[in-house]
């Protein structure tokens, strides 16, 4: 079982522990689970060595043997009540601090309380035998015995604090509560003390009835024994509980259990070592101070409602102001928009200056370089006609830039006069527009007022005009017969006209077919091999005058279709025009069996 998962890098004494309880027999497991001890003490606390150890002892299943050893009869295991104090201390420190990993589950809920429950058990065991022994070095080792195993259980419980409210419900806890001896009641209530100042919230967790006999227990303790060290504790113990929670303080003042506890501590005479606490006690226990208790709580309740209707105000208040919200995000977001914009300009700009001065000094560079190559090839006694030059081409290249920032800088000088003239412009041809559709609108809607009526001096004017006009341009008489000898002629003419234009189309296209055919043969002859490298079917192709027409519409046809299939990434750096080579191969398929032309190959 041991060996089900072994942890990489497992620390060879533990390795060799758990071996060793493996093939050990029964007897000697307890005493070889002591080994563990020595191991974890040359180990500095709180170090990652020692959570290491702890991982590889719960792996190998060595946290189980001590609790299958702690379970089993103390006369048999050797080394007595020894070896089981120390077997608690080891096992109390593996269980502080482990990381189970993935059983943690397993590990919480199941091997933690047993190893709580089991001390509680040896506990019970340590107190009979306590209780039975006669020889008082006997009693005084059975009790060092018993306050090892209360610290352990302390230690176990400090580690983990969901262990309290299992302690706390325990029978075998309460059985160690009601011991009548003072050394063994005396080291409880003060493990009960310890614990509850570690986490005292657990305290009301538990049942009812738990809590009511461990308070009658602690009470009966205070007022029943004559140990002044017994009642000590039992004192500390109480007003721990007390101030710690204010529902046993009320339980302790208003409960029909504990009527008259007030009056029965006043009673007693403390003594001087736990003076202070007992008047601390009686003073809790009193209406005064109960008083002073209900007004706070009056207060605290005052200011919960507080609280509840200031948070519903302002919720309310919240509902009635979105818009001020999403206006505010609003205006948040555009200005930081603004400010990294400005940024990412100012950082655009501080890149471009750089870029330009880096051009700058290359071009410098780069002039000076091309100055001293040239200094070298002009010949010495053209070396200040070619400086002159050189000077003149600077001068012009200066002027030229000084001339285009002069012009710029008056442009933007210019510019607001410029905006304002056109916006002068476009209000004047909006003004005129609407003025123009005004006096549309107020023709348009005028009364009719009628034609004006002609006055005999307006006529005279009107005629004697139309009289002059026909005077100086008379009609053209002419008779029916010469109209129509006149239209028989421009039907002849224009009928030789259509007929000539005809013929002078269908020569037009002769001459083109013929340019195309000359132009096919002249390609096709170009690209025909030599004599040398000629083979029998390629003379055919020149047998017809349709046949290099076909070959030239096949090879056209075939690049075409090579264009249309060919890869996208393949046209990428192709043009409209450009060709395609198409290998002979192709272009000689199925040719000889066209007919073309008229004839048609043996």
């Amino acid at each position: 079982m041991i060996y089900e998962m072994k942890p990489t890098g497992t620390d060879p004494r533990i390795l060799s522990l758990a071996a060793e309880v493996a093939k050990s027999p029964e007897q000697n497991v307890p005493i070889i689970l002591l080994k563990l001890k020595e191991i974890m003490n040359n180990t500095p606390l709180g170090s990652a060595e020692l959570k290491k150890i702890k991982q590889d002892i719960y792996c190998y299943d060595l946290i189980r043997y001590c609790l299958l050893v702690l379970s089993q009869d103390c006369s048999r295991i050797q080394g007595g009540w020894t070896t089981i104090s120390q077997l608690t201390q080891i096992l109390s420190h593996c269980c502080v601090g482990l990381e189970p990993g993935e059983d943690a589950e397993e590990f919480y809920s199941e091997l933690l309380p047993s190893a709580a429950e089991n001390f509680l058990i040896l506990g019970r065991q340590l107190q009979t035998c306590f209780i039975n022994a006669a020889k008082g070095e006997e009693k005084e080792e059975l009790l060092h015995f018993f306050q090892i195993v209360t610290d352990s259980l302390f230690w176990l419980v400090g580690g983990h604090v969901q262990l309290i409210q299992n302690v706390l419900q325990s029978d075998h806890f309460l059985h160690l509560l009601q011991t009548d001896n003072v050394q063994i009641g005396s080291t409880v209530m003060t493990m009960v003390q310890n614990i509850l100042q570690i986490n005292s919230g657990d305290l009301l967790r538990i049942e009812a009835k738990t809590l009511h006999s461990i308070l009658d227990e602690v009470i009966f303790k205070l007022l029943s024994t004559p140990s002044p060290v017994l009642r000590s504790t039992a004192t500390k113990l109480l007003l721990l509980m007390a101030e710690s929670h204010q529902e046993i303080l009320i339980l302790l003042r208003l409960s029909a259990c504990y009527k008259g506890l007030r009056s029965l501590l006043n009673k007693q005479k403390p003594g001087t070592e736990f003076r202070h606490e007992f008047r601390q006690l009686i003073s809790l226990l009193s209406p005064k101070f109960y008083q002073e208790v209900e007004e706070q709580k009056l207060h605290q309740a005052a200011c919960l409602i507080q609280a509840y209707w200031k948070g519903f105000q302002t919720r309310k208040r919240l509902k009635k102001l979105p818009s001020a919200v999403i206006t505010l995000q609003r205006n948040f977001r555009s200005k930081r928009a603004k400010i990294l914009l400005e940024l990412n300009r100012q950082k655009e700009e501080e890149d471009r200056r750089s870029r330009l001065q880096l051009q700058r000094q290359r071009a410098m560079r780069l002039s000076r370089e091309l100055r001293l190559s040239m200094l070298e090839i002009v010949h010495p006694g053209q070396v200040e006609k070619h400086n002159q030059e050189i000077e003149e081409k600077s001068a012009l290249v200066i002027q030229k830039h000084w001339r285009g920032y002069r012009e710029r800088k008056n442009f933007h000088q210019q510019k607001p006069s410029l905006m304002e003239y056109k916006a002068a412009v476009t209000l004047q041809r909006a003004t005129l527009k609407f003025l123009a559709k005004c006096r549309k609108k107020k023709k348009l809607f005028a009364p009719w007022q009628g034609l004006r009526e002609l006055t005999d001096a307006r006529r005279v004017e009107l005629k004697q005009q139309v009289d002059d006009y026909v005077r100086r341009h008379p009609g053209s008489q002419m008779s029916d017969v010469a109209s129509r000898e006149l239209h028989s002629q421009a039907q002849e003419r224009l009928q030789h006209y259509f007929m000539g234009r005809a013929l002078e189309d269908r020569a037009e296209q002769h001459r083109e077919a013929l340019k195309a055919q000359i132009s096919t043969n002249i390609e096709q002859l170009m690209k025909a091999p030599s004599l040398k490298e000629a083979e029998g079917k390629e003379p055919e192709l020149f047998l017809s005058k349709s046949r290099p027409v076909a070959a030239k519409a096949k090879q056209a046809h075939l690049t075409t279709l090579k264009h249309i299939q060919a890869p996208w990434w393949k046209k990428l750096g192709e043009e409209a025009g450009d060709e395609i080579d198409v290998p002979k191969d192709e272009l000689s398929v199925e040719l000889g069996t066209l007919f073309i032309g008229g004839t048609k190959p043996p």
